[in-house]
């Protein structure tokens, strides 16, 4: 039974977090559906069409949840269906496994080929480009090439799972991948892992000894302090990485001890998972100081307009996690989905959409990915707004919208929706 006839006469979408029911054209059919990955785990979408539509957006992202993004009626609106998913850690992202991701996108996948669509296009948006990039990787591969562990050692059936590619890309604002991205926002002044409040003084991005000025006024951090800030992250996220695995490497002697023992204290030293606390993660220089790879982005971090208070905060990146997930997706030295190393792999025609006031995707960071990717029908334009897809000032048009007519135009040069009919 296909899709449509599952979903009878429902239409509608009802209010969401991006988008509200005005925002979806007349005659859309939305139909929950709930899949199974190959190895065991549910996972849920929401899958919305329009009439006459043959292709359909794949948007997906490891951690949010994307069933009310801001592309969803772009692309509805000029006949392509839509269909978004959720990991198995969505919305808690404490046990977090890109690998297992992939599983949980491969199910969509192999869902959307068998309802019929004749064209998928992978749509990556912020933390969702690098998930789509690795993807688009190991789903090229042979299948007994695939990954069969996942950093820590975890087995993960990459080489077991139904993968099918898409057949076309969009990336906007993708950012180069969650661990690369912290790799830019840990702030390497913490003196002490178990104490947030703890400096090293020559390292603080929020001293004006070392060039910040009081927000929101816009820092000017000298070179010479840039460079040392930047190797400081990465030894501490090497740190947390040599952590991570200790911890990893004790579990599993006490996995290993309880099939030799049977012992249950073994198996409660196995369960018992170390957490890693990761304390202040929303430190890029480059949110004080627009003159380090400057575009039109407004002073601040994706978490706020002062980052000197929310690197302080509950809320960042990676702040609590399992040592495999921290490998897995945190860390920029262990992680397998970082955007420039998948980035070759993806040889379908893509559109890349740089958003002019992004504090995610800078424009180093979108240079070096279109020049990775391993296409050469490739196409870079870019549009004013936020990362997020709103526009950069009131009265413009949203990011969302310029995107959207790049989409369709882009897509109409390959017959597909309606400016290709």
């Amino acid at each position: 039974m296909t899709t449509a006839e599952r979903a009878g006469a429902a239409t509608g979408l009802g209010a969401g977090r991006y988008l509200d029911a005005e925002a979806v054209p007349d005659g859309t059919v939305t139909t929950p559906v709930e899949l199974s990955t190959v190895d065991g785990a549910k996972v849920s979408g929401l899958l919305r069409t329009v009439p006459g539509a043959t292709a359909v957006a794949f948007l997906m992202h490891p951690r949010q949840d994307f069933a009310h993004h801001v592309l969803v009626p772009e692309f509805l609106r000029r006949g392509v269906a839509v269909w978004t998913q959720g990991s198995r850690t969505q919305g808690n992202d404490l046990t977090l496994l890109h690998e297992q991701a992939l599983l949980d996108m491969a199910a969509g996948h192999a869902f959307l080929r068998d309802e019929g669509f004749g064209t998928v296009i992978a749509v990556g948006h912020s933390g969702g480009g690098a998930l789509a990039a690795f993807y688009l990787e190991q789903a090229g591969l042979p299948a007994q090439e695939r990954l069969a562990r996942t950093p820590s050692g975890k087995p993960v059936k990459l080489r077991d799972a139904r993968m099918p590619a898409p057949d076309l890309a969009v990336f906007m604002a993708p950012h180069p991948g969650q661990g690369e991205l912290l790799l830019r926002m840990i702030d390497p002044s913490v003196a002490d892992e178990d104490d947030p409040r703890s400096i090293l003084p020559e390292l603080d991005p929020f001293s004006p000894d070392n060039g910040y000025a009081p927000a929101p006024a816009p820092s000017t951090y000298p070179p010479e302090f840039v460079q040392r800030y930047r190797a400081a992250q990465r030894a501490r996220v090497e740190r947390i990485d040599a952590l991570a695995r200790e911890r990893v490497a004790r579990a599993r002697a006490a996995q290993q001890r309880f099939a030799e023992s049977g012992d249950p204290a073994d198996r409660r030293d196995a369960l018992a998972t170390e957490f890693i606390t990761v304390h202040r993660t929303d430190a890029d220089l480059r949110c004080t100081d627009p003159s380090l790879d400057p575009n039109d982005r407004p002073y601040g971090s994706l978490f706020g307009s002062r980052p000197d208070l929310t690197d302080y905060g509950v809320v960042g990146f990676g702040r609590l996690t399992t040592p495999d997930a921290w490998l897995s997706t945190w860390s920029a030295l262990s992680s397998n989905a970082g955007f420039l190393r998948c980035a070759p792999a993806v040889t379908v025609p893509t559109l890349f959409v740089e958003i002019t006031g992004d504090q995610a995707c800078f424009p180093d960071d979108a240079r070096a990915m279109v020049a990775a990717f391993g296409t050469d029908d490739i196409e870079h334009v870019r549009v004013r707004g936020k990362h997020f897809g709103a526009a950069l000032t009131a009265g413009e048009r949203t990011a969302a919208a310029l995107a959207g007519d790049e989409i369709e135009r882009w897509l109409g040069a390959r017959g597909i929706g309606t400016a290709g009919a």
